[in-house]
């Protein structure tokens, strides 16, 4: 999925030769919003054998992955990895049931750490291609499943110390933007983050002070009352790392350079993520039955 440096070659070339060139000038924009931003189409076979279509967009200058897909059920899944701040949110909107009295649809998001090396940077996205747009891909690696409690909500106005983008990418999720306490103490010790900032940023859910912990919603019967809602939402495909080869690339060998390793291609991933979180009342959980 990685393709050659011949395009950008003759972009520079150009330019080289004509300093003020309508073409020369064109071809460099065109070179800058290549190296800036790229998106892949991807066709994946998810496990109950469906073809699901991910759109992966990365910005090198945001420093910025998202990646996109619809499920059978029509349930959007968007995930925002803001690798800066070490942040990833995945992000569901979930088509509301008209019958059992709920609106056209609700957000949620999940703002968790990011853990480096889960996912390839900004910068290697947008030098990724695709020779077979068509292909039916499947993960060469599966990851399993990740839980995760969370432990409060997140206050989309005073949530830029956590990351800039999390407020404007859950602006549909104002009182469903969910956190957890070990990932606000992770986030403190990066350079120049402070516990107390973060922590004023996050209202935390009344069963914390709660002598009996609610029950999980599927166990609840009263349409209205609060209980423990959970959520999964699995990736089928992600670029999950690098791949190195051992010897010299062709381009090396063309000009008698190079040793040892090279970047020879991505390594590709499979994995669930299953969410438990507070809810107000069990109407915003019909799912988890």
């Amino acid at each position: 999925m990685e393709g050659s440096a011949d395009e950008k070659s003759m972009c520079l070339h150009r330019v080289r030769r004509t300093a003020v060139g309508r073409t020369s000038l064109l071809c460099l924009l065109l070179f800058i919003v290549h190296q800036a931003a790229a998106q892949l189409i991807i066709n994946v076979q998810n496990q109950g054998g469906e073809i699901v279509q991910e759109t992966i967009t990365s910005s090198v200058g945001d420093e910025t992955c998202t990646l996109e897909f619809q499920r059978s059920d029509s349930t959007l899944i968007t995930k925002l990895i803001d690798f800066k701040s070490e942040v990833q949110v995945l992000k569901a909107l979930v088509l509301g049931e008209e019958e059992r009295g709920q609106s056209q649809y609700q957000v949620m998001c999940f703002v968790t750490k990011f853990q480096k090396g889960d996912f390839i940077t900004a910068d290697a996205m947008v030098k990724l291609r695709q020779k077979n747009p068509s292909t039916i891909r499947t993960p060469e690696e599966d990851r399993g499943k990740e839980n995760y409690t969370m432990t409060g909500w997140v206050l989309l106005d005073r949530a830029t110390p956590i990351s800039r983008h999390v407020a404007p990418f859950c602006v549909e999720a104002q009182e469903a933007t969910y956190v957890r306490d070990v990932d606000l103490k992770a986030w403190a010790e990066l350079p120049g983050s402070s516990i107390s900032i973060l922590e004023s940023a996050v209202k935390l859910f009344p069963s914390t002070n709660m002598v009996t912990t609610p029950s999980r919603c599927s166990d609840v019967s009263a349409i209205w009352a609060p209980c423990l809602c959970t959520l999964e939402m699995c990736i089928g495909w992600y670029p999950c790392g690098l791949k190195y080869c051992k010897g010299k690339p062709e381009s090396a060998l063309q000009n008698n350079g190079g040793g040892g390793s090279y970047r020879c291609g991505i390594k590709t991933c499979r994995k669930c993520h299953q969410f438990s979180y507070y809810v107000r009342e069990k109407q915003q959980c019909l799912w988890d039955e």
